[in-house]
């Protein structure tokens, strides 16, 4: 009975060890997640719930009427780089993400 106790406690404890490296590693830049990812094997999928996990590692913290934060994309043609604040007061400006493929 002891040695069971003990067998449960160490599988426990690397459950969740394995759980928090895995949110740890979804708070990380997209390819450093990617990269991670990559190397896990499938089962991992079926024994954690990453679904749930992915929701509150990428919460964000904008609110309605909040200002969105400053960042810079390259341009198509990638002959300059663009800065979101530099259409501040002057256009609308609407982000599409996603593929027309």
């Amino acid at each position: 009975m002891r040695k069971l106790l003990k067998i449960s406690l160490i599988m426990v404890m690397t459950y969740l060890l394995l759980l928090g490296g895995f949110y740890v590693a979804m708070c990380q830049r997209p390819d450093v997640f990617s990269s991670i990812m990559a190397r896990t094997p499938g089962i991992v999928f079926v024994i954690f719930p990453f679904k749930t996990m992915w929701f509150s590692a990428r919460e964000g913290r904008l609110r309605v009427g909040s200002d969105a934060p400053d960042f810079s994309l390259q341009t198509f043609d990638k002959s300059s780089q663009v800065q979101l604040s530099s259409f501040k007061g002057k256009k609308p400006v609407v982000l599409v993400f996603g593929s027309y493929t």
